[in-house]
């Protein structure tokens, strides 16, 4: 999974969302069915009560399932509308660089995570968290990270750099969580996704750098092997030469038996090694 810095890519520093990507069309179609079937329900409350994160119920009544489900339900029309939204302007590009699996696994760290965030540092609250947004933010966050010189148009005509875009809307949800009304619930979901996702790109790009430094010390003693193997080979070599000229001279029976049994043994090996190159 490629996590690495990228200033620009082959459409050039502008931002443009691609075609549906396999993951997104997954997620973005579950989520509008989900909206649909909700909505002609007429039960949204208890829906949200049952699916969504109820804090307070989260724990104390074992819904353990509620900081996976609250992903799939949304507070209305313009709620799913704007998380999908974001979520294909800047998801499909990280799922072509990533692969759908680990776009998958991406989305559901943070979403997840964020949501055991949010019923952690909100335990007495009955206020029913729902919505993508905490893995949205964690999508904007990496997106920030990869592609952080590339340029959004904020309000479709304001160009506005992608790290500058994630650093005002991180900084939002951050000083927005700091308030002490219910409805700041969500932000600290929001805030949760970002820093979920944060410390999860930064240390699997730590655990790349660890294994390309545990590959370069185990090709460095395969190297070495090889090296001294070759060398212990030629040795072999000039023994084996030393007696094939005594043979030219005396002949193979003027050979005493411990040269016998050397070349024997010798020749054993030799061939062994020209087998497994």
């Amino acid at each position: 999974m490629r996590y690495q810095y990228q200033s620009s890519f082959s459409r050039g520093n502008y931002f443009g969302p691609r075609l549906f990507t396999d993951a997104i069309k997954l997620l973005v179609s579950i989520n509008f069915v989900i909206f649909v079937l909700q909505t002609i329900s007429g039960q949204e409350r208890i829906l949200f009560q049952l699916f969504g994160i109820v804090p307070k119920n989260t724990w104390s009544q074992l819904m353990i399932w509620q900081p996976f489900t609250y992903l799939f339900f949304h507070g209305g029309i313009w709620h799913v509308l704007i998380n999908m939204f974001v979520l294909w302007m800047f998801g499909s590009e990280l799922e072509t660089l990533w692969g759908r699996k680990e776009f998958l696994k991406y989305y559901f760290i943070t979403g997840v995570g964020s949501g055991l965030v949010t019923v952690l540092f909100s335990l007495n609250s009955p206020v029913p968290v729902v919505g993508a947004s905490g893995a949205v933010y964690g999508i904007l966050l990496a997106y920030g990270l990869i592609f952080p010189n590339r340029y959004v148009y904020l309000y479709f005509f304001i160009p506005v750099r992608v790290k500058y875009f994630v650093i005002f809307i991180g900084g939002l949800a951050f000083f927005s969580s700091l308030g002490t009304s219910a409805s700041n619930v969500s932000h600290l979901t929001h805030l949760s996704g970002m820093i979920i996702g944060f410390s999860y790109l930064r240390s699997n790009v730590q655990l790349d750098m660890l294994k390309n430094i545990l590959m370069q010390k185990k090709n460095g003693i395969r190297k070495r092997y090889i090296r001294k193997k070759r060398r212990q080979d030629e040795d072999l070599r000039l023994e084996v030469d030393k007696l094939l000229d005594k043979i030219n001279e005396i002949g193979y029976d003027g050979l005493l038996e411990k040269e016998k049994k050397f070349l024997y043994e010798a020749s054993q090996k030799l061939a062994k090694g020209e087998d497994r190159n």
